[in-house]
């Protein structure tokens, strides 16, 4: 199957296998490793890329469910939010053992996109969907809200 994807701003056009999935694609095909592959049943949120503006399992997401000009969106991106937010969980040590942090960073970036005066009740919605397995969030939380002053 042909698919033509925007991937951090750059297009890409490939032959890939139908039930590939897109964490795959962006891992293996385009050598993008930032995005973590988990727990592969859309749990953990550790593969959280943003895809068409909203944030997904990208262990979830087969290719052909892929719809025409995707934009998809991941840790490597470029994006003034992703990178204010990767600087905000290094200062504020929310990085932790960093199995998480792609996916934190994506479904913030995500949230903060849409919100950018999150409140922090939805900042915690927001970041339901990614588990942190080392401790509490509120190092997270705190890189989050220090993100939010910047913007």
């Amino acid at each position: 199957m042909k698919i033509e994807i925007l991937v951090n701003g750059v297009l890409y056009k490939r032959e890939v296998s139908p039930d590939q999935r897109l964490l795959d694609f962006l891992r293996e095909d385009l050598g993008l490793k930032g995005t973590k592959q988990g727990c592969d049943q859309g749990e953990c949120g550790a593969c959280s890329v943003i895809l068409n503006g909203k944030v997904v399992n990208s262990c979830l997401i087969l290719m052909v469910q892929l719809p025409l000009q995707s934009e998809v969106e991941t840790i490597e991106s470029t994006d003034s939010i992703v990178l204010s937010l990767q600087d905000s969980f290094v200062e504020n040590g929310a990085t932790q053992c960093g199995a998480c942090t792609p996916g934190m960073i994506m479904a913030s970036a995500a949230l903060l996109t849409e919100k950018p005066q999150a409140t922090e009740q939805e900042i915690r919605e927001g970041l339901s969907g990614v588990i942190c397995r080392c401790t509490g969030y509120q190092k997270i939380f705190d890189a989050i809200k220090n993100t939010q002053r910047r913007m």
